[in-house]
């Protein structure tokens, strides 16, 4: 299958990753009927992508979460045809998905100053219009936070992801020795001497269950659909969320990691994927390693361990499996070269596709009578 409490909840609702918004565009201004003067197109409502804004930063900001235009000027003896009323800008942070009120994407904002007009003005008042102006637009926008990133860590609770971030890149996260440490995303990067640069997206811990919304469920597994590969993190002595939850061997946890993925979304099992050991310091970590190693290599002589529930219906394939320990540094500068390697890869492949397509337009389009 696989080869090479409310206080919490509490926390993490400081952090907003979704928010509803009222836009609307502004009124056309009046006609002049007398001279044929035509009034002002209303203002248009637009997002914004902005440096370092959050979606926490812009409901506080604006509590009321209504956005209007202004309205368009009325036509008038001195200025026949009215000016365009003042557009808005609702300022957003990169990485957002705007969607509508049905569920319909308007647009993603991916890098700074990306805009998405969200509500139109209305036209001014003209001949055909009897020169009476329109009204503007109305929409009720959902603006949807999902991280950007090259790479996003997959793991339990305490697996060491918020230390491996802290270890490879410039990122200070909270780091503390209990689970969901991590309440909100972290962004690190790593830096490589020919100046390279790899964004890296810590998340929220998963739990079983969390396809179906348990724990931080859905807030996490959908910030990993922006991420280009995984980075899966386990502790090698396995995992145990509490003293009334199963303990799961490395073995399980990665199973059960896997399934979770599937169970939200199958198309996460198809990003690239890469598998880090952690805590190899820990007495008898080499044994537990060599154990881990067998059933990864030949997982389908382990299944029988699982309930049919749990096994994942597609193998996901590790391009690299990296023992490393977060406390001494063993395996993180090998780990950055196998991060940086996946992804030369995984870059070479998508040219080679865009470059075969548009060799294929261009043949198409020469055998074309």
């Amino acid at each position: 299958m696989v080869r090479c409490g409310c206080a919490l909840l509490r926390k993490y609702g400081n952090f907003i990753d979704n928010l509803r918004i009222f836009a609307k565009g502004g009124s056309g201004g009046m006609g002049y009927p007398r001279l044929g003067g035509e009034g002002g197109r209303g203002g248009d409502v637009w997002v914004v992508a902005r440096k370092n804004m959050t979606l926490k930063q812009l409901k506080n900001k604006y509590p009321q979460k209504r956005f209007v235009a202004g309205g368009g000027a009325n036509s008038r003896v001195s200025a026949l045809k009215g000016s365009k009323g003042k557009d808005c800008e609702v300022p957003a942070p990169v990485g957002i998905s705007v969607t509508d009120e049905n569920g319909k994407v308007l647009g993603e904002l991916n890098k700074e100053e990306d805009r998405i007009l969200v509500a139109k003005g209305g036209l001014g008042g003209k001949l055909h219009t009897n020169f009476l102006p329109l009204k503007g637009q109305k929409r009720i926008i959902h603006l949807d936070l999902k991280v950007i990133a090259d790479v996003g860590l997959v793991g339990f609770p305490n697996a060491g992801k918020s230390s491996l971030l802290s270890r490879v890149s410039h990122a200070t996260p909270v780091i503390a020795d209990y689970p969901f440490t991590t309440l909100r995303p972290e962004l690190g990067k790593i830096m490589y001497n020919d100046f390279k640069q790899i964004s890296v997206a810590d998340l929220p811990g998963l739990i079983e269950g969390a396809h179906m919304n348990k724990g931080m469920g859905h807030k996490f597994l959908k910030h990993l659909e922006r991420t280009r590969q995984l980075l899966f993190v386990v502790d090698i002595s396995g995992f145990q969320l509490s003293s009334v939850t199963r303990y799961r061997t490395a073995f399980e946890t990665i199973i059960l990691l896997i399934k979770e993925l599937e169970l939200y979304k199958e198309e996460l099992q198809t990003k690239p994927a890469l598998l880090a050991v952690n805590k190899m310091d820990l007495p008898d970590a080499q044994v537990k390693l060599h154990e881990l190693m067998k059933q990864l290599q030949s997982p389908e002589e382990f299944l029988h361990l699982f309930e049919r529930k749990m096994i994942p219906e597609k193998a996901v394939e590790f391009q690299h499996i990296i023992p490393i320990s977060t406390v001494t540094g063993e395996g993180i500068e090998e780990l950055k070269s196998c991060i940086r390697k996946a992804l030369d890869e995984q870059d070479d492949k998508e040219n080679n596709v865009h470059h075969s397509k548009q060799l294929l337009t261009l043949q198409s389009s020469s055998s074309a009578p």
